[in-house]
């Protein structure tokens, strides 16, 4: 195999960057330095200034509304559920097609769209027809867990954005807090993602608010006993009904996922170590042996928590790329070119 003399200088980089920073890249985060077409230095050339445009971005809206930090989280997560990691979330509706906005997980529920809008209009400016709104959307989950207190991951870049979303597909494919555990996990494996994904990505639930409605039956009704869910703490439940009284005009009311609700780190599985997750798919990994012992390690070691959250994010973010002369380079993001 022979190497470009633009290839040595790559390489001669990523050498000098591993030999300063060891355990970010070596010993932290045991990747590859690229996945099929995707690799860390994608933009280094072609629009240098991306991770301050993104990082900015994040931080702007995250200065107007905290609660942005789980809006980006979850809306990457949407995203790369429905047909991979390709943008289909950004996509309007068009005569062809019924996007993803308007299906039942996203509707009145995914916020953000403006923030991802508002970052690829700078990012436009600095070199236009460069980046992929995907891309963007990978790196603005990443600075959202970053700017709330978690660790960085080194993200992978290179992903074009697809040209079609599909309401039903995100009806169908995206993980609901009604289903059962059984129900959640085959639906990670159906993108590649394995058990411990499921409770490693469950802990971005440290972030942010739910609707009551999301988790109102266990306070009231849970699963047609006429009695709440025996497993939610009393405390809890008590405050809960304050905050969600049993009318249908509390519905879009909201509670804190985790008490610590604007910071990324490990109270998520603390909570559910007390019966105290806020919803019924959460507090049902505490009813696998094998979820809860590694609910248990993580509520104890907030650091392997930290570094298993970065490997899934980064197994996440490969689902179903689009890369080379598939898909294409959105100018806008709610609309192909």
């Amino acid at each position: 195999m022979s190497f470009k003399p633009s290839h040595y200088l790559t390489l001669s980089i990523f050498s000098l960057i591993t030999c300063l920073y060891p355990f970010t890249f070596a010993q932290t985060y045991p990747f590859p330095y690229s996945s099929g077409q995707l690799n860390y230095n994608f933009y280094d050339w072609l629009c240098p200034k991306l991770p301050m445009i993104v990082r900015y971005g994040v931080l702007a809206a995250l200065k107007d509304d905290t609660r942005m930090a789980a809006s980006l989280l979850r809306m990457h997560f949407h995203d790369c559920f429905v047909n991979g990691c390709d943008g289909s979330l950004l996509l309007d509706d068009t005569k062809d097609f019924k996007g993803e906005k308007n299906a039942f997980p996203n509707q009145n529920s995914i916020r953000g769209y403006e923030v991802i809008d508002k970052i690829k209009g700078d990012v436009e400016k600095a070199c236009p027809s460069t980046v992929s709104c995907v891309d963007i959307l990978t790196l603005a989950a990443k600075e959202a867990v970053v700017q709330s207190g978690g660790n960085p991951w080194p993200v992978l870049l290179g992903r074009r954005d697809g040209l079609t979303a599909s309401e039903k597909a995100a009806n169908e494919q995206i993980p609901s807090p009604f289903e059962p555990l059984e129900n959640i996990t085959a639906k990670f494996a159906a993108n590649g993602l394995d058990f411990k994904d499921v409770v490693v990505l469950s802990g971005a639930h440290t972030l942010g608010f739910a609707q009551c409605f999301t988790f109102k039956r266990r306070l009231f009704d849970f699963k047609g006993s006429g009695n709440p869910d025996p497993t939610l703490d009393s405390s809890l439940l008590s405050s809960l009904r304050t905050t969600c009284p049993n009318v249908d005009s509390s519905n879009t009311k909201l509670a804190p996922l985790d008490s610590t609700s604007s910071m990324f780190d490990n109270a998520f599985y603390k909570n559910l170590m007390s019966n105290a997750g806020l919803l019924e798919s959460d507090q049902a990994l505490m009813g696998d042996q094998r979820s809860a012992a590694m609910v248990n390690s993580y509520s104890n070691y907030p650091y392997l928590f930290n570094k298993d959250f970065g490997e899934s994010m980064t197994k996440l973010g490969n689902i179903g790329v689009l890369t080379g002369q598939v898909g294409e380079i959105r100018k806008k993001c709610g609309f192909v070119n």
